[in-house]
């Protein structure tokens, strides 16, 4: 811990660390003693009185008084506190809203106190402290951190509201600040591929030792940006340039764009720098730009990890790759301790948690568990209670319990529950699917970038649609992949077997898709609004998007149902 902010980390969050894993060594105690904080200091809110906050004494009492919730059932309370009617929640005045994305057109409203925002930065310099406790030097160099708008607009009553990352990001220390690759204007540019250039012209022209952003896509995105427009890269920095035209920077305002100016100098010696690795690899290649980099922290469960698996590539064989933890826009939920693993114990001093088993989530006198009874090797859908004012909310998210710290069960990510598919009953579960492209990828050698299942519930069958790296092989290297999926599917879903030996569900077909498909999608849901750093590829469950059948290069069927190769 060789820096400031190394020893300014080491002094916040020694005494942090003590208390986390004193709580992680008796966890039902733990998450007694929260709960109780967290109902009494609520109590006297609308909600609070509506439930019988103050004859709440334990966990089994919370869990007769408030039932389970997921966002829908909360919007009208939220609405409220939208409205600026005050402790309908929490105590706590509601200073602002982070957005997500919900399960309908409109979004989710998250309430944050700044009590609330306090704890969730709180529990992200603690995991940068323990990071740095197993890599002394990954804040030796700069720091590059993705985030989205910490305001992207106002509600009508006159809250701000945006990305949870992006308040993190702008209100961080000063001495955090110093340390950034990418100044926080850059996040405000609209336009995501101006974005992403100036991510990479900046970043790469410094020596950057640590790389955080919950999606690894991001990443691959800026990598992609950094080795087709090298040349343009070096030019700028050269030059002490921006390197995009000034009608390209909307979103930043003009002292903003006044500041970045007159941050950048002409500097030939690292262009040339830069231009070497050029000449060296073909491309810019980041992590042959940066020999500093030491650590990468980003999501590494569920369809993320698809994606992390792919950035050595990008950034080399030697960077440690880190999980943030269970993570979203309504609470931090884990906190990892290991690399290369998307586990972390529960942060069990932090929020309360409940369990209900995978297959027991439709079943509503199903048990619900704490979290010192779960089972190992087991899943279960997690109920978060916090202090931005959400009790037993189902935030609708898979985990796996994979192992245990001290005595709390540590946690992976699996993917977002009740993601199916069905046409005769067979309820296709996205992660069967995943790991079925999963297999037949392996058993092919079928390099599969993204890719979506589609019911045609007309024609009976499904259709895998996929996007693959390089060229499209033959037809039958394609038959024997679309055959490998059919038959790892087969073999994790029961129902699918019945139904397909039936024959009351047909052959699937496959569809690969020209090179960009899956980058042309997002682009357009960016321009929707959807933030990059929150999206999430549907992989399931929606059907074909208008239009993407042009993007259809070659199909293929089993059981000589037929095909065309272009």
């Amino acid at each position: 811990m060789t820096t400031l902010l190394g020893a300014s980390l080491a002094a916040t969050e020694l005494g942090h660390n003590r208390r986390f894993e004193r709580a992680t060594a008796d966890p039902g105690s733990a998450q007694a003693k929260v709960l109780l904080s967290l109902i009494r200091r609520n109590g006297g809110t609308a909600f609070g009185r509506e439930h019988g906050f103050d004859s709440i004494r334990t966990p089994a009492d919370f869990a007769r008084r408030v039932p389970v919730r997921d966002y829908e059932a909360f919007r009208p309370y939220v609405e409220r506190a939208v409205e600026r009617e005050p402790g309908v929640l929490t105590t706590d005045p509601v200073v602002l809203f982070a957005t997500t994305s919900g399960t309908t057109a409109a979004p989710k409203l998250i309430p944050v106190t700044a009590r609330w925002r306090e704890q969730m930065a709180s529990l992200m310099r603690l995991w940068m402290y323990r990071t740095l406790r197993a890599h002394p030097t990954y804040l030796d160099g700069k720091v590059l951190l993705l985030v989205s708008p910490a305001v992207e607009g106002h509600t009508p009553s006159g809250y701000p509201f945006g990305s949870l990352s992006g308040m993190t990001y702008e209100r961080a220390p000063a001495l955090v600040r110093r340390s950034y690759a990418v100044p926080y204007s850059v996040a405000l540019v609209r336009d995501p591929d101006t974005r992403c250039f100036l991510v990479a012209r900046l970043a790469l022209a410094r020596p950057v030792s640590a790389v955080g952003t919950p999606n690894p896509t991001s990443l691959i995105r800026l990598a992609d940006t950094a080795m087709a427009r090298g040349d343009e890269i070096v030019r700028a920095v050269r030059d002490g340039a921006i390197g995009v035209a000034d009608d390209a920077l909307a979103g930043m305002d003009g002292p903003a764009r006044e500041r970045l100016r007159a941050d950048l100098r002409p500097d030939p010696a690292t262009a040339r720098r830069l231009d070497g690795v050029i000449a060296a690899h073909g491309a810019l290649v980041p992590g042959a730009c940066w020999p500093e980099l030491t650590v990468i922290g980003c999501w590494l469960g569920g369809a993320g990890g698809l994606h992390a698996e792919r950035l050595k590539r990008y950034f080399g064989d030697g960077v440690v790759l880190r999980d943030l933890g269970l993570l979203a826009s309504e609470g931090r939920m884990t906190m990892p301790v290991d690399d290369f693993t998307p586990a972390g114990p529960l942060a069990v001093h932090a929020n309360f948690y409940e369990f209900i088993a995978e297959e027991d989530i439709d079943d509503s006198a199903a048990p619900v568990l704490g979290a010192h009874e779960l089972a190992l090797g087991r899943r279960y859908y997690i109920l978060l209670t916090s202090g931005n004012g959400l009790y037993r909310y189902d935030i609708n998210d898979i985990v796996d319990v994979v192992g245990v710290h001290r005595a709390t069960p540590t946690l992976a990510f699996v993917g977002k529950g009740r993601e199916m598919a069905s046409i005769t009953g067979e309820k296709l579960h996205v992660n069967q699917v995943r790991a079925a492209v999963r297999k037949a990828a392996g058993e092919t050698g079928l390099a599969v970038y993204e890719f979506r299942l589609v019911a045609d519930a007309a024609a009976l069958r499904h259709e895998l649609l996929v996007e693959i790296e390089g060229q499209v092989p033959d037809r039958s290297s394609l038959a024997r992949f679309l055959g490998s999926f059919e038959r790892a599917l087969q073999a994790q879903n029961m129902e699918y077997r019945s139904k397909r030996s039936s024959r009351r569900l047909g052959a699937p077909r496959l569809f690969v898709m020209r090179s960009g498909w899956s980058e042309e999608i997002c682009r357009s849901e960016f321009r929707q609004g959807r933030r990059e750093s929150q999206h999430k590829w549907k992989a399931i469950g929606v059907p074909w998007d208008p239009g993407g059948r042009a993007a259809v290069v070659c199909s293929i069927a089993l059981d000589n149902e037929g095909g065309s190769c272009a």
